[in-house]
């Protein structure tokens, strides 16, 4: 991938930039938000408004600082549940080319963000987002984030209900919203249309899972497991279940219900301890579920009650996709069901390959998913524009993942051939998308203030040493890293977790990270990895292969990587093979040790103020 780099002016002043693709009549929400933004803007730079007021508005409106200072802004742009337009696709192209670097970013969070952004464009910016029906608004700050939503919801053959309405009707619902905008700390909502919860459903504030009941008479009824209180970050917690089955038309009054409690009841003193699963440890579960179900049993009696079922499910029906029964004796029992495509060999095996771990089979209506890999996340302005053209020649349905690729929905058996040809042209089509090679990787150190690693450096060298080995395509095996201890790369959920931290060795700083083992979110749990050992950040990748070789040696039919490293004795068991590895010679005689991943000089610890607790 060809990336452009802002740090040689010369270069960025001459990248050709064309005309903006045509835009429509913009929302007249989004225009209010822009001209209170340019107002606000002239205010601050003028001296008029205080920083530490600008920042906070800067960041309810998804613009968020750097770790470089100055006037560079990263700008994060909300993707409901994933689902994103060809049209949107090219403004992003466009924008990514004009105002940033030439490459945007799919996060874990179903968001894409782009970096360097000149705090005097955002206006502009935010106006070109705006005509084609994208906004900024709650991307950050203390408000109701993203809305996430299983990218396979309508088309996953295990889903109880499809969630993509349901995420919809919360995101209306909830962007601009009062009740949302000066929380005590963030809010983050997700969706899965089963419990193999591929939305992730079980460390987030709010979390729901499609599920069914049966009546006495037989009849049987969909609806919601929902889940709070959960989240990652230093102190991971698990999401609770809050009641045993949510109505379809209680789902709504039941979400706002837990944000008018945490709004009422977090913590406004301590941010560190302001989000919704400090509160559990406050008051009490018990009492937590107390206050949610009172506020909604009272919710009817409010003239803003959002009970009943919403306007967007009744336009675009929440109905279970259904399940192929002739595929699902190939699916069951595997760690990730649905990522299981078809067998058999054509004359390119590279496609075969593809087929086999990128192509998702089993709506009852015949259509298939396939996954377009997005190396770290990393789409440039010309894939952004072959994705579109894609997804309009295909007719296809696209949803970002939450393991930063992209999922085209909707296509037919005979369309994969040529699909494959189109990504491998584009550089997407490495099969083994949301598999091993599939390494998870916050910003880091390259433009975040908290990190203290290069992760997206360490990433890279893992898949590359994967790949080298022959183990990129293993299954049941994922790869999250952090450039700190908060979680951004939600290292604490992966198979393989890494978050980053300094080490001290003959009296010099050098780059680390502390390697978790046995995360896992699924059948409505999680569990988060346990401690294995410390490292040097350049023999990380080596101590992954080790692991990822062993794991695909040693595992049974079907087992997960938990419940292997369980019968292997655990994670400091599996460490012990790893010890070599955790070992600092002095700077003379392994100077590389020294040196973080894309740095030249010296490891330096350099952290800012941090805008995520602001």
């Amino acid at each position: 991938m060809t990336l452009i780099d802002t740090s040689n002016p010369t270069l960025l002043a001459g990248f050709a930039v064309g005309a903006p693709p045509p835009g429509r009549a913009i929302d007249p929400e989004i225009e209010t938000d822009i001209a209170k933004f340019e107002v606000m803007l002239a205010k601050y730079q003028s001296g008029q408004l205080d920083d530490d007021i600008f920042r906070v508005f800067r960041l309810g409106n998804g613009v968020y600082g750097q770790r470089q200072g100055g006037t560079a802004q990263m700008v994060r742009v909300k993707a409901p549940y994933g689902a994103i337009a060809p049209d949107q696709l090219e403004m992003l192209a466009y924008l990514t080319e004009r105002y940033s670097r030439g490459w945007g970013h799919i996060t874990t969070r179903q968001n894409i963000q782009f970096h360097f952004v000149e705090l005097n464009d955002i206006p502009a910016v935010l106006r070109h987002l705006g005509s084609v029906g994208l906004t900024t608004r709650e991307a950050c700050g203390d408000t109701v984030r993203n809305i996430q939503g299983c990218h396979l919801a309508g088309a996953c053959p295990y889903e109880a209900i499809d969630v993509s309405p349901w995420a919809e009707a919360a995101f209306q619902h909830f962007v601009r919203n009062p009740l949302g905008q000066r929380l005590p700390r963030k809010f983050k909502i997700n969706f899965s249309g089963c419990d193999t919860d591929c939305g992730q459903a079980m460390f987030n504030d709010v979390g729901v899972i499609g599920t069914t009941r049966t009546a006495p008479d037989g009849t049987v009824e969909a609806g919601f497991r929902v889940f709070v209180a959960g989240g990652l970050g230093a102190n991971p917690h698990p999401a609770l279940a809050l009641e045993d089955f949510t109505a379809r038309e209680d789902l709504l009054p039941t979400i706002e219900a837990c944000l008018r409690v945490f709004d009422q009841a977090g913590n406004r003193e301590n941010k560190l301890r302001a989000r919704m699963k400090w509160l559990v440890d406050t008051i009490g579960f018990d009492e937590v579920k107390r206050r949610v179900l009172k506020v909604r049993r009272l919710r009817p009696a409010s003239s803003s009650w959002p009970g009943g079922i919403p306007e967007a499910v009744t336009r675009m029906g929440d109905r279970a996709a259904g399940r192929n029964h002739a595929v699902e004796a190939t699916v069951m029992g595997q760690g990730t069901p649905v990522f299981i495509g078809r067998t058999g060999a054509s004359a390119d095996p590279q496609y075969d390959r593809w087929n086999q771990v990128n192509v998702v089979r089993g709506a009852s209506n015949g259509t298939v998913s396939a996954i377009a890999y997005a190396e770290l996340g990393d789409i440039t302005a010309a894939q952004f524009r072959s994705l579109a053209t894609l997804v309009r020649e295909f007719s296809a349905d696209l949803r970002l993942t939450n393991r930063q690729n992209l999922a085209f929905r909707g296509l037919r058996e005979t369309d994969l051939p040529l699909f494959h040809a189109r990504l491998d042209v584009m550089g997407m089509a490495q099969p083994g998308a949301e598999l091993a090679r599939d390494v998870v990787a916050c910003p880091g150190a390259d433009t975040c203030n908290l990190a203290v690693s290069q992760s997206r450096g360490l990433a890279k060298a893992i898949g590359d040493g994967l790949e080298a080995e022959g183990l990129s395509e293993v299954g049941g095996v994922r790869v999250n890293i952090s450039g700190c201890m908060n979680s951004c790369g939600q290292h604490h959920t992966a198979d393989i977790g890494f978050f980053g931290f300094e080490r001290r060795a003959h009296g010099r700083s050098a780059p680390g990270y502390q390697m978790l083992l046995g995360g896992y979110v699924g059948q409505e749990k999680i569990e988060f990895g346990d401690k294995a050992l410390k490292l040097p950040a350049k023999n990380a990748a080596e101590a992954v292969v080790r692991v990822v070789r062993r794991y695909a040696a040693e595992r049974e039919a079907g087992e997960r990587f938990r419940s292997w490293m369980d019968r292997s004795g655990g994670a400091k068991t599996i460490a012990e093979d790893l010890k070599d590895l955790d070992a600092f010679p002095p700077p003379e005689e392994a100077p590389d040790l020294y040196v973080d991943y894309d740095e030249t000089g010296p490891y330096v610890v350099a952290t800012g103020e941090s805008e995520c607790a602001t």
